[in-house]
């Protein structure tokens, strides 16, 4: 009999959740599920266990919980225990869960540590052998540790940030730096969340290894600390805010994916012509740029990152209509949107745009610009819409940087009567850019496929700032 541990990686929005038990007991427990809980459930049959127990971390301001969604998929079986520190509060039916709390799965023993500092509420999770709780073999981090980083501690408001670098101060030194340096980390992040700074790429660690890696905790004077926990913190999502509500209220259980209907290419063209509502091509940017619908905006679900993108620039409340690069990719392409909280949609382009084509509707394009044909045109103006970190890296010469969800405001946008050619590291936010700025009235807009991966991978000239 074995203790059974599976970390599941949900791309895009780069979080990870974890389903632990004991297959002599055939309990188990799922840790921070994320909204299509449909791998939790195939898991536990795998190994023959049973989910008793459903913990949350925190409250998640990055994707909608399926706390829910998974209790109600197990028949309710199964309890959902959330924080009752740090004066959280919920809407919906729970059981409380206060530090130093204890749960058995076998040999296997889970306790609950409060560990504030990213939010109030922060509970992380200490697995032990029975009978030994003092000396734990792993523990849980949610968004307190990360792999090389921390949770940041900005995102309650500013009135709020002062006492939680407080907390994140004490919950790393005092909580954290005090474990054995053989413990496992297993966060709640990797890299490319924005729910802390630069997270390392590996996706667990050791309280060793972070101990001396981690900078973070190179900073233990705290005032040293506070400077660096806030200078680092990314610019933070527009959507964070929504989902923190969403998740304290309780996500709503959809019992399924949403339902999408298929519509030919004629009555697509007609509901997309009436009514507000947003048209997402889902296809490739080459794809999108060849031939595309009229106002469409090309978010690739080639990339699963599209939940993160759909939550920075979307308005949830707006019908979405879908063009697929195959009609079987349907449920694929709905687990990425629902993830970040997004469930009303139109319908769908049944036989995507060969339909459309064929059906003699009216196209658009989007000009790709190869990055040596770029190099050559210094009439065009370049638009680097990466993250302030990536621009301080280094850049174009003469680019402009516009951090992409900052195009929203229409006094951000360039100018109308002048060709830009729009750039990020690869060339999917660009793409994403690029139809957003089409859409909203810039006539001469091209896209950079390979864009800042392609300029430096040619040995073109690189800018920094004050250089």
């Amino acid at each position: 009999m074995a203790l059974r541990l599976q970390q599941i990686l949900t791309e895009g929005i780069a979080q990870l959740s974890y389903l632990i038990g004991d297959d002599s007991s055939r309990t188990a427990a799922v840790i921070d599920p994320r909204p299509d809980v449909d791998v939790y459930l195939r898991l536990a049959r795998e190994y023959g266990l049973s989910i008793t127990h459903v913990f949350e971390t925190h409250i998640h301001a990055d994707f909608v919980s399926g706390i829910h969604e998974l209790i109600d998929r197990l028949g309710g079986s199964a309890q959902a225990f959330v924080s009752a520190e740090g004066g959280a509060k919920y809407g919906f039916k729970h059981k409380s869960l206060h530090d130093g709390d204890s749960f058995e799965f076998g040999k296997t023993l889970l306790t609950a540590r409060h560990t504030p500092g990213h939010t109030p509420e922060h509970m992380s999770y200490v697995a032990s052998e029975k009978g030994k709780p003092k000396t734990p073999f792993a523990v849980f981090t949610g968004d307190s540790l990360f792999v090389s980083s921390a949770g940041r501690p900005d995102l309650l408001g500013d009135k709020e940030t002062g006492t939680l670098v407080k907390q994140l101060h004490k919950t790393l030194f005092d909580f954290y730096m005090k474990l054995d340096d053989a413990v496992i980390i297993y966060p709640g992040h990797g890299h490319g969340s924005p729910c802390g700074a630069d997270i390392g790429d590996r996706l667990s660690s050791t309280i060793g290894h972070e101990r001396h890696g981690n900078a973070f905790l190179k900073h233990k004077e705290f005032e040293n600390f506070r400077e660096y926990a806030l200078s680092t913190a990314p610019p933070t999502p527009t959507y964070y805010l929504r989902m923190k509500k969403v998740n304290a209220a309780g996500a709503p259980v959809i019992g399924r994916l949403p339902p999408v209907p298929a519509m030919p290419a004629k009555a697509f063209s007609e509901a997309i012509a009436s009514g507000k509502h947003v048209v997402i091509d889902t296809r490739s940017m080459l794809a999108f740029g060849g031939a595309h619908i009229q106002g469409a905006l090309n978010l690739g679900a080639n990339r699963a990152e599209l939940s993160l993108w759909a939550g920075w620039m979307l308005d949830p409340k707006m019908p979405i209509y879908l063009v697929l690069e195959s009609d079987g990719k349907l449920d694929e392409v709905i687990a990425l949107f629902v993830r970040t909280g997004y469930t009303e949609f139109g319908g769908y382009l049944a036989g995507g745009m060969a339909a459309w084509v064929n059906a003699g509707l009216p196209l658009q394009t989007l000009r790709q610009m190869p990055v040596h044909e770029l190099a050559k045109h210094e009439e065009v103006s370049r638009l680097d819409v990466r993250s302030p970190e990536e621009w301080k890296e280094g850049h174009m010469p003469h680019a402009r940087h516009m951090f992409l969800p900052d195009l929203r405001d229409a006094r951000n946008r360039p100018d109308k009567n002048k060709p830009v050619a729009v750039y990020c590291d690869s060339g999917y936010r660009a793409s994403l850019a690029a139809s957003w700025l089409q859409a909203h009235g810039i006539a001469d807009v091209r896209n950079v496929p390979g864009s800042w991966q392609a300029w430096t991978g040619a040995g073109l000239p690189v800018a920094k700032e004050g250089k």
